[in-house]
């Protein structure tokens, strides 16, 4: 839990409101492939997902990908911390 508490503080200053799909997708590889982060596939979907709402086709795919290898837990867990971070910013 706090690594996922960790990772959401960390991000949000590089995720800014206005934030393009670009940008978000950007964050979702990130935490897909560990690359500066720890690899933590709930926090990369949730990433993709925001992503994909904006317009990011790629963020599609790879959110598609990476769910094949989650529990259904993990995506809702993803799902609402998606929903979250869309009600505080």
């Amino acid at each position: 839990m706090a690594r996922q508490e960790l990772a959401h503080i960390d991000a949000a200053p590089l995720a800014p409101v206005g934030a393009s799909g670009e940008a978000f997708f950007e964050l979702g590889m990130m935490y897909a492939s560990g690359r500066s982060v720890p690899a933590d596939l709930v926090t990369a979907h949730k990433w993709f997902n925001l992503a994909a709402m904006r317009g990011n086709r790629d963020a599609i795919r790879c959110r598609q990908e990476i769910a094949a290898e989650m529990s259904e837990t993990e995506i809702a867990a993803a799902q609402r911390a998606a929903r979250d971070w869309l009600q505080t910013h």
